[in-house]
């Protein structure tokens, strides 16, 4: 099968969150299981686009609504992901830096899905599937189905995969000129609640809808964001499909970003290596277990809560840890956990920012990583840390529910609790440092974790079973 996947991310090119790490792996493993698999996506202005080799494929001319404009796919000429990644510049529009946070975000995708499709409608052959990924290019299932200038795509299967289901694209109904000429008899394939919603119209209009994990697409249908009755309406074509990590990359043994490589058979000393030059280079405690926390500082993360647990903590279990934050988001949260850096006793430390080698050094070096997430679809950070042998402290929801047992239940080795609550978690914590006392047990639960198979080539089978069944 030919699959043509359109992603606003992918990792290494550019990524903002799991989504990039998906689309940058799931084509890949595509591609190894015998499948062409294919990945386009907005040619940012990154690091990877100035230092890699391009060729041109392609240029067009097209409109949004009443503004014409010309783009460009490029093609990247080694191959070096492992499968074709193409590259689509508008200028004015996708010549930016970042992925997203631009008050034309709505302009800059929608411009971006219609100049897919005109590339797609001008190819010599056709795709077997187009697989589309979250809200930024969930109008491309519609307009494929809907616009009269893409008949000859009708016939082709679309899957949508959710990678989260709060951000869903709105834009008013006085943007509906952006689209191309569709019949107006349809509008109610793009509306939901009396606006444009592009995930709603995914959803409606794929052949298939897919979630990064089987319990998020359960949690779907009672809370995600205003398209509860959707999900339960469509739960005949949503499949759950849980997300794989790259073992090539996130490996213990062969990890570029770190100095001290390990294995299952000789995981002890070389996170203790690890663990020291993390320990001396924020000046912690080596002594103490070290609770790390790595991602975005926003609200569905449970990053809110950071400070009065760090503080809570420190309080009713005494200074016996040490806390670790990598991230950057929300400004006040920033705020409050550099100010907590006053306080500090070689026990906490605090990067605010995005660095992707010390996120590694962090999940080799750390005891613990603490995910307190109020929404999590799937979660990678949890599978990444028991790749390298550190126990993740996660909140019951999602696709952390799927891949986390308590190390209490039978054949456990996480550490579980149900609210993101200071007492919650605080809870968590305290068990943490216990388990660390108990270097038997903590050396047991590792190597469960290091043993487990969360490796994409298990994921990819579930993709291609769902291929199958829409082109059959």
């Amino acid at each position: 099968m030919e699959i043509l996947h359109v992603s606003a991310e992918c990792y290494p090119v550019a990524k903002a969150g799991g989504l990039g790490d998906v689309a940058g792996a799931l084509p890949l493993y595509l591609n190894e299981a015998g499948h062409l698999a294919k990945l386009v996506m907005p040619m940012y202005r990154t690091k990877y686009l100035y230092s890699h080799s391009w060729d041109i494929v392609h240029k067009g001319y097209t409109n949004l609504g009443n503004r014409w404009f010309e783009f460009t796919v490029i093609k990247e000429r080694t191959n070096e992901l492992g499968f074709d990644l193409y590259l689509l510049d508008i200028n004015g529009l996708l010549d930016r830096e970042k992925v997203y946070g631009y008050d034309d975000d709505t302009e800059r995708f929608t411009a971006f899905q219609i100049a897919v499709l005109d590339w797609v409608t001008a190819w010599q052959h056709q795709p077997d599937i187009v697989h589309v990924h979250d809200h930024h290019t969930a109008l491309i299932p519609f307009m494929m189905g809907n616009c009269y200038k893409y008949v000859s795509l009708r016939h082709i299967p679309t899957v949508i995969t959710i990678h989260n289901a709060e951000y869903q694209g709105w834009m008013g109904w006085d943007k509906s000129i952006y689209i191309p000429p569709w019949d107006m008899w349809n509008w109610g394939r793009l509306d939901w609640n009396n606006t444009i919603n592009p995930l709603a119209s995914g959803i409606k209009c794929a052949s298939r809808v897919t979630t990064v994990s089987p319990n998020y697409l359960e949690e779907l249908k009672t809370m995600s964001n205003g398209l509860e009755a959707l999900f339960e309406y469509e739960k005949g074509k949503c499949v759950g499909i849980l997300n794989g990590i790259d073992s090539n990359v996130w490996d213990p043994q062969t990890d570029k970003y770190i100095t001290h490589h390990y294995s299952v058979n000789d995981f002890e000393a070389g996170k203790a290596k690890n663990k020291m030059e993390l320990c001396e280079r924020f000046n912690l405690d080596f002594q103490k277990p070290l609770i790390s926390f790595i991602g975005r500082l926003v609200g569905e993360k449970g990053a809110d809560v950071l400070p009065s647990v760090i503080g809570d903590s420190f309080w009713h279990i005494g200074r016996r840890m040490n806390f670790l934050v990598l991230g950057s988001g929300n400004h006040h949260t920033e705020r409050e956990l550099e100010r907590m850096l006053e306080q500090a006793s070689g026990d906490y430390a605090v990067y605010i920012g995005y660095n992707e080698a010390l996120s590694h050094l962090m999940y080799a070096g750390s005891d613990f990583l603490l995910m307190p997430s109020r929404v999590e679809p799937c979660g990678l950070n949890q599978l990444y840390s028991m790749r390298y042998g550190t126990v993740p402290m996660v909140r019951r929801t999602g696709g952390l529910k799927d891949t986390v047992i308590d190390y209490e239940d039978e054949g456990g080795y996480g550490i579980c609790y149900n609210h993101t609550s200071t007492g919650d978690i605080s809870q968590g914590v305290f068990r943490a440092v216990e388990l660390y006392r108990t270097k038997k047990k903590l050396n047991a639960n590792r190597e469960t974790m290091m043993k487990l198979d969360f490796d994409w080539k298990t994921s990819v089978q579930k993709y291609i079973e769902v291929y199958e069944q829409l082109i059959k």
